[in-house]
C-alpha cells in the first residue's frame, strides 16, 4: 500500500470491483455482446499495480422481488420459460440467450445489489461492477439490445426502498441511450437520468432525443445530450461539463449509478463517435467529484457496452484508476 500511494501521490479509496466467471455462461455465439469481453477486462485488470487493492464482491443479494419492481410478472416468467425451452432468442433477434441466460441475469443483479449494500455498509466508497448480459436497454416488459434484466433501474429501486434514499441519479455513458432506464424512471422527480449518447436520429434505439425530459412529476429530471457521429474528446467533455455537471449538482444526489459504456470509443464496431480512453478519465473524475461533494463519495458504475475487446479493456482499466485514486 505505500508503495501504491507513492506512485498515485495520494491516499487511496475503498473501491470494489465485481467480477464472477459466472457472467461468461451466457452464451451469445458470433456476437458483439460476447462472453470473452469480462476475460478481456480481468485480464487487463490483473496487469495493473493497483489491482491488488480492490476488494471483491463476494456476497449476493437475493434478486427475485427487486427484479420484480422494475419488470412485469410476465416478461420475467416469459425469459425464464425462453431459456428453459433452449430457444435462441428473445423479444429481439439481437437479444440472443442461452439455457443459462436466465440465471446469469438473475446473478448479475445479485451482485449490483450486494455491491450496493456495500456502499451503503461503508465496506467500500465506490466500485465498478463487470457485469453480462448489460441492462440499460431492458424495458418493464421486454428485452432490447443484448440486455435482459435493467441492472442500474433494479439498482435504483434497492437504494430508494431498502435504504429509504430520496434522490439518486443515473449517468448514462454507453454510446446507446438507455431507453429503458428512461421509460422506467421519466414520470419521477427522485431519480435524476442523464444519458449521453450518439444522436438517435443515426443510432439505435432512436430514443433519447433532447427535447425529452421527463413527464408528469417527473419533467426535468430526464437529460438527453446528444453528439453527431465523429464527435471528439472535447465537444464531448465540453457539453457534459457545460449541461450535465450543474444540472448533477442542483440535483444533489445521495447516490450515484453509473451505467458505463464504453462504446463510444474511436475502435469500436457499432458507433461512430470518437472518444479515446481520456474522455472517459475526465468524466470518471468529474462524476466522483461530484459524489463527494453530494453523495460522501457514494457511488457505483455497471458495465453496460464496450465491443472492441482491446479498447474495452483499456477504457475499463483507466475508470476504474480513476475511482480508486
Amino acid at each position: 500500500m505505500v508503495y501504491l500511494n507513492e506512485y498515485f501521490g495520494e491516499a487511496l479509496l475503498k473501491t470494489f470491483f465485481g467480477y464472477d466467471s459466472y457472467f461468461t455462461l451466457h452464451e451469445t455465439g458470433a456476437h458483439p455482446e460476447q462472453p470473452a469481453r469480462l476475460p478481456t477486462i480481468l485480464t487487463e485488470m490483473e496487469k495493473q499495480a493497483f489491482y491488488e487493492e480492490l476488494i471483491p464482491v463476494k456476497k449476493r443479494v437475493e434478486p427475485g422481488h427487486w427484479i420484480q419492481l422494475c419488470h412485469d410478472d410476465a416478461y420475467i416468467q416469459r425469459l425464464k420459460n425462453a431459456c428453459e425451452m433452449g430457444r435462441p432468442a428473445i423479444d429481439c433477434p439481437d437479444s440472443v440467450i442461452c439455457p443459462e441466460s436466465y440465471d446469469v441475469a438473475r446473478q448479475a443483479v445479485a451482485m449490483t445489489l450486494a455491491g450496493c449494500d456495500m456502499i451503503m455498509n461503508q465496506q467500500a466508497d465506490n466500485g465498478f461492477c463487470a457485469l453480462r448480459p448489460p441492462g440499460h436497454h431492458a424495458e418493464a416488459d421486454r428485452s432490447m439490445g443484448f440486455c435482459l434484466f435493467n441492472n442500474i433501474a433494479i439498482a435504483a429501486r434497492y437504494l430508494q426502498q431498502n435504504y429509504k434514499l430520496q434522490r439518486i441519479l443515473v449517468l448514462d455513458w454507453d454510446v446507446h441511450h438507455g431507453n429503458g432506464t428512461q421509460h422506467i424512471f421519466e414520470k419521477e422527480a427522485e431519480v435524476f437520468y442523464c444519458s449521453l449518447h450518439q444522436h438517435p436520429a443515426t443510432l439505435y434505439p432512436g430514443t433519447g432525443w433532447p427535447e425529452e425530459k421527463g413527464t408528469g412529476k417527473g419533467i426535468g429530471a430526464t437529460m438527453n445530450l446528444v453528439f453527431e457521429p465523429g464527435c471528439t474528446d472535447g465537444q464531448w467533455i465540453d457539453q457534459f461539463k457545460k449541461h450535465f455537471i450543474p444540472a448533477a449538482m442542483e440535483f444533489s444526489p445521495e447516490f450515484i449509478l453509473v451505467s458505463a459504456g464504453f462504446d463510444a470509443h474511436k475502435s469500436d464496431p457499432l458507433a461512430q463517435l470518437n472518444l479515446t480512453e481520456e474522455a472517459f478519465i475526465r468524466a470518471s473524475s468529474e462524476i466522483k467529484s461530484v459524489a463527494k461533494e453530494c453523495a460522501q463519495g457514494k457511488m457505483i458504475s455497471l458495465l453496460e457496452g464496450g465491443y472492441d475487446l482491446e479498447a474495452l479493456g483499456s477504457c475499463v482499466k483507466e475508470h476504474v484508476k480513476t475511482l480508486l485514486v
